[in-house]
């Protein structure tokens, strides 16, 4: 099978989606920690329900996750929720509803370990669980070397300017997910209108997020 060559992007078209992607990612961030009216609550209100249900944090945040993911793999909660987060660029509302779900679930472990949600820091340490992204190679990208181990530490001490740089990468690589034979065809294929994402390829993907917000927020 003959493989399709992909036209390379140029500086500008990839700046102009690294700034799309981090919008859209600030977007569902914003929902995610204020809640949608007639939707969700807040996140602080998220986090009170479940650590009030069980006597400790590890149990609240198994449950979350255990929550979340069948959530996710609810067609019916899918179908009804989209329209409700107006993206600024669109994804499919199915999709978005995903990752709404999937962005509220590490914000709320991710405070319940204890973790200031709303500072840029851990912020763009939920986008890297979100996106399962490398914190190392990101750094990297913004000019800063870290090996593995000190990655995670660094992320929490550079400054805001450095940060919105990698928000940008991130967002860049988030993006570009869907385009079916990657970047240059992005236009093309967004919005996907009508587009299924498979309930079980969601629950499976929530569940994974999942431990990866535990071990970076809570282990």
């Amino acid at each position: 099978m003959a493989v399709e060559e992909q036209t390379p992007v140029d500086e500008q078209e990839e700046a102009v989606l690294a700034k799309k992607g981090q919008e859209v990612l600030d977007k569902l961030y914003s929902s995610a920690l204020n809640g949608i009216p007639m939707v969700s609550g807040s996140i602080d209100d998220l986090v009170e329900d479940y650590l009030s249900k069980h006597e400790t944090i590890e149990e609240a945040v198994a449950a979350l996750v255990r929550a979340q993911s069948v959530k996710c793999g609810t067609s019916g909660f899918i179908a009804g929720f989209g329209g409700f987060i107006a993206l600024p660029v669109m994804i499919p509302a199915n999709v978005s509803s995903v990752f709404y779900v999937q962005m509220r679930m590490i914000a709320a472990i991710a405070k319940m370990g204890g973790y200031d949600v709303r500072s840029d820091q851990v912020k763009t340490q939920i986008y890297v669980c979100l996106t399962g992204a490398s914190v190392a190679d990101l750094l990297k990208e913004a000019g800063i070397n870290a090996g593995k181990q000190a990655a995670r530490s660094a992320i929490k001490k550079i400054p805001g300017v450095v940060l919105t740089k990698i928000n940008q990468r991130i967002g860049f690589r988030f993006i570009t997910k869907f385009g079916e034979k990657g970047v240059v065809n992005l236009g093309k294929c967004v919005p996907l209108v009508g587009a299924v994402i498979g309930g079980g390829m969601d629950v499976a993907s929530t569940r994974v997020i999942g431990k990866r917000a535990i071990a970076e927020f809570i282990v």
